[in-house]
């Protein structure tokens, strides 16, 4: 099986879900040059979103370690520990702020 996320250009395969490891990130390079953040949890639930963190302009969201918080998946930067919601995006600790998301899939390979 493939992830795969929505980008403007269509679905856009990233890597094996087999590459990814439960509660870690991996970075990856979009067509426009952003970068993407992509996470599976030990429930094998898929997410991305931007991997800029925008409290210091770092591509490290990646890194950062996953939780929930009244069953919210979120992401907690490494740098700053600001937590973002996995689902949409939105700063837990700052509401004005707040990352892009992507739309995931996982699709059989043949």
């Amino acid at each position: 099986m493939t992830v795969e996320l929505q980008v403007a250009e269509g679905w856009l395969t990233v890597c094996e879900l087999s590459a990814l490891t439960p509660g870690r990130g991996v970075a990856a390079l979009l067509p426009d040059g952003s970068q993407a953040a992509v996470f599976v949890d030990r429930a094998g639930r898929t997410y991305a979103i931007g991997n800029q963190d925008p409290f210091t302009g770092a591509q490290v969201l990646s890194r950062g370690l996953l939780g929930a918080t009244a069953g919210r998946p979120f992401v907690a930067s490494p740098l700053l520990k600001q937590r973002f919601d996995l689902e949409s995006g939105r700063c837990l600790d700052d509401d004005e702020v707040a990352v892009r998301t992507y739309r995931v899939r996982t699709a059989v390979t043949s």
